[in-house]
């Protein structure tokens, strides 16, 4: 099935320029030379010096024929090979993922410790401190955190190199502006882990039998871990691609940056191989987080070693609604302003009476671009959340067994290349860059739920319901909803603010709402040239962010 999906997105990639309706070889001669004329002669001369293929499928077969043999063909812009420059670009693009992948695993650990340790003495996680941490970093925009590092950090304390990929001091920097909001989304499936962990009638039982903290504290944390490497694996699959943003901001060659050039100039042969080198190590990826989920739990997960999970029910908890009243007063304040109002003379004002927020480039009001910004962003966000809980929980709950397939590939494709295949087609738009954040944001849900799926079916008490023949229907929705669905669905709305910063990345590049559009991503983009300037201006939308995330963290809460 992973087969089939790769060669289809090759023959999607393939038809890009017809999907477009843009002639590849006036395209590829705009890329080599935007002063010559695009005659028929010169036409007829890039097609004749590059074999460009006349239907997507011929040029698509072609591809996959050298590809196979370990040819990806040639650059249709500068004529050159593209297998050495695929592979210098994953040489660079698995170092900066694997270093943040390690920091978005340390940050996730560091932030439930403190719970983890509770929980060994007392059986308790108590406290929300690590749901507002995690969804904290979390909501923190990677991009706007590599622009603060190079201002900051490098620039202004000669800290760390500003850009490049020479040594490994470079990779400091953009790896912990990639892996620190990852960090908070991995804290998350830990602390829900956790929870279920303390669920389970083991954790009693040692307690009962005299096990010491340390020893329950270092079982606890192999037992989250195991329903986290899987996320954590697909972290580092989603960075491969997902950090063109930061390789940007840092000057780093990698691969999704090459990826989005070449689509950029459709230079094909470029972005096939590219996306080909992407899913691979997707698909790769993806086998390691299952084998390390099978290897941690051990027999357990054969031989119907797993205990029920006890039923997450809400319990009260007011503090969402405390965060969400404040920031409902916020976008309810914005909404009366008028946000398109140019003053010119009063540009980079800080807050003040007549401006609460202060005022940006333009001299236009903050607080009245909050308020109408955040039912662009917020709401693009949920909607986006919503489809992803909706497919990626059946797509998990429903799968027979845990296997690389589908997810693991898409997986792979960051949703800044998603977004550039949609504009090229349709043209940039907000629903566009949803509808691109969309088809990837379904695949943590996914694998959360197929790991949790698994975990169940292994219980005992699944087991002695398959062998007294309860149908797959009455299993479903006695045994599979009831322990994965609340679950998920905490990660569903954990990943709101998530989604809306992926929304932001795509306005970031101009692949999302308009320029001049109050959204928070295309606020915070016009202001991170001034963050040291106004500072006010890019915490305004990042505060949105921030307290969106918490919202949407604390809505819902565990007792067990």
């Amino acid at each position: 099935m992973a087969l089939v999906w790769c060669v289809g997105l090759s023959f999607l990639i393939g038809a890009l320029p017809w999907l477009s309706g843009n002639d590849p070889a006036r395209t590829v001669l705009r890329a080599r030379s935007a002063e010559r004329e695009a005659d028929p002669e010169a036409l007829r001369s890039v097609r004749e010096e590059l074999d460009l293929p006349t239907t997507p499928v011929s040029g698509t077969l072609d591809w996959l024929g050298g590809a196979a043999s370990g040819d990806l063909g040639v650059s249709w812009v500068t004529g050159a090979p593209i297998a050495p420059d695929i592979a210098s670009a994953l040489g660079v693009s698995v170092s900066l993922a694997s270093f943040a992948a390690l920091v978005a695993l340390a940050t996730g650990v560091l932030v439930v410790l403190p719970g983890l340790l509770r929980a060994a003495r007392t059986g308790h996680q108590g406290g929300r401190g690590a749901d507002v941490t995690g969804a904290l970093l979390a909501s923190v925009p990677d991009f706007l955190l590599a622009s603060v590092f190079v201002a900051v950090v490098a620039v202004r304390w000669g800290a760390a190199p500003t850009s490049g990929w020479e040594s490994p001091a470079h990779a400091v920097l953009p790896a912990l502006a990639l892996g620190i909001p990852a960090g908070g989304l991995i804290s998350r499936v830990l602390s829900g882990a956790l929870g279920a962990a303390l669920a389970e009638s083991w954790t009693r039982t040692w307690r009962a039998t005299g096990f010491g903290p340390a020893t329950l504290a270092l079982a606890l944390l192999r037992r989250t871990l195991a329903v986290a490497l899987p996320q954590v694996m697909l972290v580092f699959a989603g960075l491969l691609g997902s950090s063109v943003l930061v390789e940007s901001v840092f000057a780093i060659p990698g691969l999704g940056h090459t990826a989005l050039e070449g689509t950029l100039a459709q230079d094909l042969p470029k972005v096939q191989g590219a996306v080909a080198t992407l899913v691979l190590v997707g698909l790769l990826a993806g086998g390691l987080g299952i084998a390390a989920h099978r290897l941690l739990l051990g027999p357990a997960l054969a031989n119907s070693g797993m205990t029920p999970a006890v039923p997450i029910v809400p319990a009260a908890n007011r503090l969402p609604f405390v965060i969400g009243a404040v920031l409902l007063l916020g976008v309810a304040v914005g909404l009366v302003r008028d946000p398109d109002t140019v003053t010119l003379a009063a540009r980079l004002e800080p807050p003040s009476v007549d401006h609460p927020l202060g005022t940006d480039a333009l001299g236009r009001d903050m607080l009245a671009r909050f308020g109408h910004g955040a039912l662009l962003s917020a709401g693009a966000g949920v909607a986006v959340s919503l489809v992803a809980l909706l497919v990626g929980g059946v797509v998990g709950v429903c799968g027979a067994r845990a296997r690389t397939g589908a997810a693991d590939v898409l997986n792979a494709l960051p949703p800044v290349l998603v977004g550039v295949l949609l504009a090229a087609v349709t043209g940039p738009g907000l629903a566009g860059a949803a509808v691109a954040v969309a088809l990837v944001a379904w695949i943590p849900i996914a694998v959360h739920a197929r790991t949790l799926a698994a975990e169940v079916r292994a219980s005992g008490y699944h087991q002695a319901a398959v062998a007294g023949g309860a149908g797959g229907g009455w299993i479903l929705r006695r045994h599979l909803l009831p322990s994965v669905l609340p679950v998920v669905a905490r990660h569903a709305l954990m990943r709101v603010p998530h989604n809306t910063l992926s929304l932001a990345g795509l306005s970031f590049l101009g692949l999302g709402a308009a320029h001049d559009s109050p959204e928070w991503g295309v606020m915070l983009a016009e202001s991170m040239p001034y963050v040291e300037r106004a500072p006010w201006a890019v915490a305004v939308p990042a505060a949105g962010l921030a307290l969106l995330g918490v919202v949407a963290s604390l809505l819902r809460t565990e007792r067990r």
